[in-house]
Parts: C-alpha cells; structure tokens; sequence
C-alpha cells in the first residue's frame, strides 16, 4: 500500500463530478494540504474552451479560499491508458502554491508514478524572477 493511495483515490472520486461534455476527457485531482486536509478537483469544460478549468486549478483554488497554504503532495487521475501529467497551467500553478512537492499522476488501470514537481517543472517563473 502506497503513502498515496488515499489522495489517488480522493482524485478517482473527484473525477466522478467532471463536467467534460466536450473532450469526454474527466479528469480528477487531490491535493493534500501540510494540516492534512485533502481538497478535491474535476475539469469543468465550457463551449469556448479556453474558459476550461483543470481538475488541479480546481483543487488548488478550492484549498486557497478556504485558508490552506501549505501543501504536501497532489494526485492526478485520469481515463487515459498514458499517465497525463498536469498542464503547462497546472505546473505553473502548482509550482506557485505548492512549490516542490510530489506530484501523483495515476490512470483507472492502476498505473501509478510520482514525480517531483522540479522535474516536470525544471525552470519555473516564479517570484524570484521578479
């Protein structure tokens, strides 16, 4: 049993509330905070797409306004038979809110692999460049 499975399987049932009518793409997303707090998220597809939200913007907003600024890890949960790692958005994001953390990404067949965040993100913009 994997330190991760409880946040995976917070991802696989926010995925269940994915609003994909267009892509049939459900992706869901769990993101524990440092007070052990887990905060789950699901796409949510508009006609335009470019006002799309990803399961993992959800999941962080969601933490945020509810006080939450720490963060231990967050999973991925998706359909596809490939892992799908978070979004160009996403890791900026994630990189943002929750800095190095592992990043859980995991498909319905059970395929499972955690990645640090500086390795999908390696040359982030961020404060510092500021």
């Amino acid at each position: 049993m994997s330190e991760y499975d409880s946040l995976i399987a917070a991802a696989r049932a926010a995925r269940e509330n994915a609003h994909a009518p267009y892509s049939n793409f459900r992706v869901g997303a769990a993101l524990r905070s440092s007070s052990g707090r887990v905060f789950g998220g699901c796409n949510v597809e508009n006609s335009t797409y470019g006002l799309t939200v990803c399961a993992e913007r959800v999941a962080i907003f969601k933490a945020i306004s509810e006080g939450e600024r720490g963060f231990e890890a967050i999973a991925i949960v998706t359909g596809a038979e490939k892992l799908t790692p978070p979004c160009g958005a996403c890791r900026q994001l994630i990189w943002e809110f929750c800095g190095d953390v592992p990043v859980v990404i995991a498909n319905l067949q059970g395929a499972v692999e955690v990645h640090r965040m500086s390795a999908l993100f390696p040359k982030p913009f961020d404060a510092s460049n500021l």
